[in-house]
């Protein structure tokens, strides 16, 4: 990495605005000042390094979590550059960190891609840290910056002398400012093994100092390649070789990877400049397109679909694929209700037109493989023709259309799915409780019998002879599969209320995946709630009191004086509850407390859905053994 201080100076760096409205209206450079921002601000430090990698000046980033929640972010990069910026006046350095969009990101030639999730730059990391202090390797000298609150301490000095390059930035965010500010080793670990994956190559470390050799390192060399391995370890592929292809074209990079395995659902995940596009955008029609048209044209040329036989549906050859499509492109437009969306249309075309063109190659160079996917697509054909006589069948008597709800759902009065919610209650006697105990305007009841099928190990059509399954489908009023609307949503909070015991946890679980695999917007639309029924009920005499957990029944204890004999009932189940103390600990919205179901990382919970439901033990087994720390209150 020689001269790496080249074509990266202050002429690079431009100036669009000041910074005070950051301290003002924080949630709209961050997002939230909730967990979600608190740990986006990583990633805007992060993603300048990543920067620097895409232009072939960086491969090593260590992020270190501090005993005190504060961050330490070090890359060998080409160190920020430290002259007097024309614009400002003022070390260029100074400017990068307190003025808003100031940053080699806006057409100045610092960087042909740059990634970041919004690049609101890290002068927006400075503004919402108690401090921050910045150590620039360049030019032969090592300089040193401080701010507090956005506020340099001092002018940028030269401290010392060195021969390496790179950029060290600490900071430990603003407690005035975030809701609250203990870092999750778990989060960060997520995103910067994707970053890892999506930049092959880069090395990067991330430390945690508040527990000992808490330490991983992320390196892939295969990239992408690696990331769908990753993604299908827990999986049976059903040929070995992940297909790779990478191009560059119109200044565009085009990286796709992807392998079948026997799972019964799509895992496709799209990025831009490394931004997760959870709403897709033009580089995933243009992939869709692509591998719908190629697949049918090598199934009639060679004969294995015939000339009475109708085309495959995109949806029939996308069963259990595993993919992974990345672009990084100049001027990325980010559109849809979380601005996660690729809006460029040109990539449809740069992305169609690549994988027509290696997709063709490889089916052409393996026909075994080929022979083995488009077999996966038939009977995945004649599964959903299956699953429509099904939905046909059960909607002639009535039972998938709204206006014949289930018999046993007890609904609301209220229209307005905004202000609806429907209990998913575990068992017939909790659900009578539940009906007796609810606020009839708001909230609906569908009472479970039993554990619903495990649809990490069905189809569609396997799964719509369920019961139970049909009467959520009804009820939610969104319909299944290709006749799936969220515009008919009937409630806008879906409340699984189990046992707290090991049932219905299970129980949970499966709804869970139910959920993930099936009615996907449900769960990333923030649709999809857990109730929290009480522990333990602690009598004295007249007063009652619950407990939520064992820490919580101390505490009780303790208030209520531990002297005399207090009377304690621990809960096994809902139906212990009479409607009343139901209503009071589980349903009542002023008392009650609902855990929102949320994807941070989709390909995360892919993992833990298929290591959970899925056919392989041993990963399980793994899992199992390694989380059995975290869970308390568990009875067996």
């Amino acid at each position: 990495m020689e001269n790496k201080t080249q074509e990266y100076s202050a002429d690079q760096i431009q100036v669009l605005e000041g910074l005070d409205p950051v301290k003002k209206r924080p949630g709209m450079y961050i997002g939230s000042t909730g967990p979600k921002g608190l740990h986006h601000i990583v990633y805007e430090v992060v993603d300048n390094s990543i920067d620097e990698a895409l232009a072939g000046y960086c491969d090593s980033i260590e992020i270190t979590i501090k005993e005190d929640n504060s961050i330490k972010v070090v890359d060998n990069g080409r160190g920020i550059p430290v002259d007097i910026h024309p614009q400002t006046g003022k070390s260029t350095l100074e400017t990068v960190l307190t003025v808003l969009h100031a940053g080699g990101k806006f057409g100045g030639g610092g960087y042909k891609v740059s990634g970041g999730l919004h690049g609101v730059g890290i002068s927006v990391v400075n503004a919402l840290s108690e401090y921050l202090e910045v150590e620039v390797k360049r030019d032969g000298n090592v300089y040193y910056q401080k701010y507090e609150r956005g506020n340099p301490v001092a002018d940028v000095k030269a401290i010392g002398t060195t021969e390496e390059t790179g950029t060290t930035i600490s900071f430990k965010p603003d407690a005035d400012i975030f809701e609250e500010t203990i870092y999750k080793y778990e989060t960060l670990e997520y995103r910067f093994r994707e970053l890892a994956f999506l930049n092959k190559g880069i090395k990067i470390t991330l430390t945690d100092e508040r527990e000992e050799g808490k330490e991983k390192t992320f390196h892939y060399d295969g990239g992408i390649k690696e990331f769908v391995k990753y993604l299908n370890k827990n999986k049976e592929p059903i040929h070995d070789d992940v297909i790779y292809f990478e191009k560059e074209k119109d200044g565009s990079v085009v990286e796709v990877a992807i392998q079948y395995t026997e799972a019964y659902t799509e895992n496709i995940f799209s990025f831009a400049n490394n931004i997760n596009t959870y709403e897709g955008g033009s580089h995933l029609s243009g992939f869709k397109a692509a591998l719908t048209r190629i697949v049918n044209d090598y199934a009639r040329k060679n004969g294995i679909l015939k000339e009475k036989d109708v085309n495959l549906l995109g949806e029939d050859i996308r069963e259990g694929v595993t993919a992974i499509i990345s672009v990084k492109l100049s001027e990325p437009q980010f559109e849809g209700q979380t601005k996660t969306k690729l809006g460029n249309s040109e990539m449809k075309g740069i992305v169609e037109s690549t994988t027509i063109e290696y997709l063709e190659f490889f089916l052409e160079e393996n026909p075994v493989e080929a022979k083995i996917i488009i077999e996966k697509g038939l009977k995945a054909q004649r599964a959903r023709e299956a699953a429509k006589k099904a939905r046909e069948l059960t909607r002639r008597k009535g039972a998938l259309e709204n206006t014949a709800l289930p018999g046993k759902l007890a609904d609301c009065a209220e229209k307005d799915p905004a202000l609806s919610e429907i209990y998913l209650v575990e068992g017939d006697s909790a659900g009578g409780s539940a009906k007796q105990g609810r606020d009839r305007a708001t909230q609906a009841i569908l009472p479970l019998r039993g554990k619903i099928l495990n649809v990490e190990k069905a189809r569609l059509d396997k799964i719509l002879n369920y019961n139970e399954i049909r009467s959520m489908i009804t009820a939610f009023g969104t319909g299944i599969g290709e006749d799936f609307d969220i515009e008919r949503l009937r409630y806008h909070k879906i409340v699984i209320m189990t046992d707290a015991d090991v049932d219905g946890a299970h129980i949970r679980t499966l709804l869970l995946t139910f959920f993930f695999r099936y009615m996907k917007p449900l769960v990333e639309l923030g649709y999809i709630y857990v109730a929290q029924p009480p522990l333990y009920k602690v009598k004295k005499g007249k007063v009652e009191n619950y407990a939520y957990s064992e820490d919580e029944l101390n505490k009780v204890l303790n208030e209520m004086g531990r002297e005399t004999k207090s009377d304690i009932q621990r809960y096994k189940g809902l139906g212990e509850m009479n409607p009343e103390q139901l209503w009071e600990t589980t349903m009542n919205p002023e008392h009650r407390t609902l855990l929102q179901v949320t994807v941070e990382d989709a390909a995360g919970a892919d993992e833990i859905f298929t290591t959970l439901m899925g056919d392989k033990v041993e990963p399980r087994r793994e899992f199992i053994e390694e989380n059995a720390k975290y869970v308390t209150n568990l009875d067996i």
